[in-house]
């Protein structure tokens, strides 16, 4: 099975950041200038890159905007999320450049309204991010940049999206992320078990080239990659031949 590789950018007041486990008073900034660092990942051969908007995935805007589409008007294919509420936002996003917009809180609290826009839209272009942590032995789902959380869980919502058509789900176990602790291969096992339909992207915690391997074994069809990147644990083209 082939494995789609993406690098990870999150941004936070422009810059490149990493926040561990979602904690955003646990910081990194990094040196790198986006546009830049979105360019030399194009430039060895990634095809897709992950933008998020911090800023927005916890205020509800589109605080990054511009700076994602100065990204976009390099021409890579952009997946992009963090901030989404409507589908005036959706609009803006794909108006900026945007392949595949990533809906997460809105995916969680409005189910039937993002339904509507699979519907509309088509699977192609939105990716379902159901972020994830284990809560008295469930998988529950915080929204608001991970700062709220929610009723609806991971095995409600992941079948009933994969029941209206969706294609693409994007996971993270929020207490592996930014932890370079390795995948939860059991969480991808799971998915690939509950909702083999739907083409699951693993994130949160890759550290090595044997995670990424792991991951496309577990049944995960994408790996996002961010920390382990920036901090040059590999590189993208040793991922891409993986």
């Amino acid at each position: 099975m082939s494995l789609n590789v993406i690098p990870a950018i999150d941004l936070r007041g422009g810059k490149v950041v990493r926040l561990k486990q979602g904690d955003y008073a646990q910081q990194t900034t990094y040196e790198a200038d986006p546009r830049e660092l979105a360019q030399r990942y194009a430039a060895a051969g990634a095809q897709w890159l992950h933008l998020v908007d911090l800023d927005g995935a916890r205020s509800g805007s589109l605080d990054n905007l511009a700076v994602i589409e100065s990204i976009a008007a390099n021409g890579m294919r952009i997946q992009a999320g963090g901030g989404v509420r409507s589908e005036d936002d959706l609009a803006r996003l794909f108006s900026a450049g945007v392949s595949r917009v990533v809906l997460g809180s809105v995916a969680i609290r409005e189910p039937e309204l993002v339904a509507d826009w699979l519907t509309r839209y088509g699977a192609e272009q939105l990716t379902i991010a159901l972020d994830t942590r284990q809560v008295d032995g469930r998988w529950a789902l915080p929204s608001a940049g991970w700062t709220e959380m929610e009723t609806r869980t991971l095995d409600e919502l992941a079948p009933w999206y994969a029941s209206k058509g969706a294609r693409h789900l994007l996971c993270t176990d929020i207490d592996r992320d930014g932890m370079l602790a390795g995948f939860n291969l059991d969480l991808y096992r799971h998915l690939a078990e509950t909702v083999p339909d739907l083409a699951v992207q693993a994130s949160g915690g890759v550290r090595s080239l044997d995670d990424i391997r792991a991951a496309r074994e577990a049944g995960a069809t994408g790996v996002i990659l961010g920390r382990a990147l920036l901090e040059a644990r590999f590189t993208i083209e040793e991922a891409l031949a993986c």
